[in-house]
């Protein structure tokens, strides 16, 4: 028999989100974000839930190339640009559109060959901000001067990436910033990643990059994902192991960090940090147990973590298990744990089964 724990992902869910993305940001050029494995829940997975997307996003070469392989035909976006020569190769022969946020990157489109003439779509990044990738103000300018002069680059659209659009006029600034430096620019603009896809329609732009609001969870701390109307992409399910029945002051788990206050039945689930469920995840951490909500108690094991029965004095081994999905919002898992739902979504274990399900 397989082990218990499966993840099942929902491609009616992935759609749906996609779907409110766009109804955001009407007539945009849509970019789903597929990157690290599609938030863990599967490229292949990606292709079906995203079939309506305009684009796809991502910055894995090899996995570009898997898309393309795979039939899909409409653009790619590389969203970290060439990480050498041979990438920019590969970007103008499988028609990869590349984001040149520094001086190398403009070398290696200048290098391409004549055959390569006018075959690289350019998303050029201006640093508006976040000071992690772009140019600065000035070169920016001169970057896409270049850029028109270069015999291989098709397009250029102009790019930014807020770090604070999840925060009420937190990309204010960022904005501006961004106006400013691309003053009298003829060319098309892309900015919005999901907070700003859903809260802030002046940085809508040509063309939205949605990623998180479309596995279902909320790229905000103060609004839940159900109030967005978005839907979880994901579901990860177990079962108990087994059942202990513990006297006052028993201890549980590694560590014995949590000690019993009161005689109480403890449950352990077949889930653990080695599947990606986070170990730092503290006593309380909400979980769900034949449908009826409670807490993790103690330290997670690599393969194991337990839970508080009393809420639930039915449940025994084989009982079903919820740690997170459409009735247990992953947000809340994540927070609980100290983290973002990102995180949970992109640490899932390979050797957690993946389902799929419409």
């Amino acid at each position: 028999m397989p082990r218990p724990l499966v993840a099942t992902v929902s491609l009616s869910a992935m759609a749906h989100n996609l779907a409110l993305a766009r109804r955001c940001a009407p007539g945009r050029f849509v970019w789903a974000v597929v990157k690290a494995n599609a938030y863990g829940h599967g490229l292949t997975n990606a292709l079906r839930g995203f079939a309506q997307a305009d684009g796809l996003a991502l910055i894995e070469f090899d996995r570009a190339a898997e898309l393309r392989g795979a039939g899909w035909q409409r653009p790619i976006l590389m969203l970290e640009g060439a990480f050498d020569e041979a990438d920019t190769r590969q970007a103008a022969e499988q028609r990869l559109a590349l984001t040149v946020h520094e001086p190398g990157q403009l070398h290696w489109l200048r290098g391409l060959p004549a055959s390569a003439a006018a075959s690289v779509d350019v998303f050029l990044k201006f640093n508006s901000g976040m000071n992690r990738l772009g140019f600065a103000a000035q070169p920016f300018r001169a970057a896409y001067e270049t850029l028109r002069s270069l015999p291989a680059v098709r397009s250029v659209t102009l790019m930014t990436h807020f770090a604070d659009a999840d925060i009420a006029g937190g990309a204010d600034a960022a904005l501006q910033r961004f106006e400013t430096a691309t003053q009298g620019i003829d060319a098309p603009r892309s900015l919005a990643n999901s907070a700003a896809v859903l809260s802030l329609a002046a940085a809508h732009g040509d063309g939205v990059r949605p990623g998180i609001m479309l596995y279902g969870a909320t790229p905000f701390a103060d609004r839940s994902a159900a109030s967005l109307e978005l839907r979880a992409a994901m579901r990860l399910e177990s079962r108990l192991l087994a059942a202990q029945t513990l006297a006052v002051g028993d201890a549980v788990g590694y560590g014995s960090i949590f000690r019993t206050e009161r005689p109480m039945r403890i449950g352990v689930v077949a889930c653990g940090y080695a599947d990606g469920y986070p170990r730092h995840a503290p006593t309380g951490t909400p979980i769900l147990v034949d449908g009826v909500r409670t807490r993790t108690v103690g330290r997670v094991a690599m393969d194991m973590m337990m839970v508080d029965l009393d809420p639930v004095p039915g449940a025994a081994a084989g009982s079903a298990v919820e740690l997170w999905g459409e009735r247990l919002p992953i947000d809340e898992v994540a927070n609980a744990a100290g983290t973002i739902g990102y995180e949970l979504m992109c640490a899932l274990a390979p050797r957690v089964a993946l389902r799929v399900e419409h």
